[in-house]
């Protein structure tokens, strides 16, 4: 509580004013620099504490923290040896969660795996658990949002955006043809083109 400004500044030194006893002595004891792989296993703990991380994203999260790459990779190492970093886990992980929440097919699934260094052999596993009715599902809910905003367009003009959105999402080729005809025929809005 501030009575009048009898308190007002408590702590703190005018400038120019000598130091307090104790602030000499802690002033001229040099800080410990803190112990580089404490600090690499707190800035893990900090990022798998907002979602799972690979762990290429983590050693390049530590290499851009300044932590020596041999402190970084014997900390990443003790945590997958607890179990604590599976890129395999990680990747399935990865593929469900984006499958659907941003409708993501198998190519961009895999396209991000791959940037966030995933193995091959893993990128591949993941992606073999993605089932195909549930793609097709996914990019058969994609289209029919999407449809609603391209009434005026002509046919041809509505699949090639309605593809090209799938295309962009990962989806194969034949996979967005088959479903965008479908729906839009399924709409009513089917039309005389090469694509029927």
């Amino acid at each position: 509580m501030n009575d009048g400004g009898t308190r007002r500044g408590r702590g703190r030194r005018a400038p120019g004013a000598e130091p307090r006893d104790g602030e000499a002595a802690e002033k001229k004891q040099p800080r410990k620099p803190e112990d580089p792989a404490a600090q690499a296993r707190d800035i893990v703990y900090r990022l798998l504490a907002s979602r799972a991380r690979s762990r290429l994203e983590l050693r390049q999260a530590l290499l851009r923290k300044d932590i020596e790459e041999d402190v970084a990779d014997g900390v990443l190492q003790k945590f997958a040896d607890a179990g604590l970093i599976d890129d395999a886990s990680f990747a399935e992980e990865w593929v469900n969660q984006r499958q659907r929440s941003q409708g993501l097919g198998r190519k961009a699934l895999g396209f991000e795996l791959r940037r966030k260094g995933i193995d091959e052999h893993l990128v591949e596993s993941a992606l073999s658990n993605v089932d195909n009715d549930a793609e097709a599902e996914r990019a058969r809910e994609l289209v029919q949002r999407k449809l609603r905003s391209t009434g005026s367009l002509d046919y041809t003009a509505k699949v090639r955006r309605l593809v090209g959105m799938l295309a962009r999402k990962g989806y194969s080729e034949g996979l967005a043809y088959r479903i965008v005809k479908e729906e839009i025929d399924n709409a009513g809005d089917a039309a005389d083109s090469d694509f029927s």
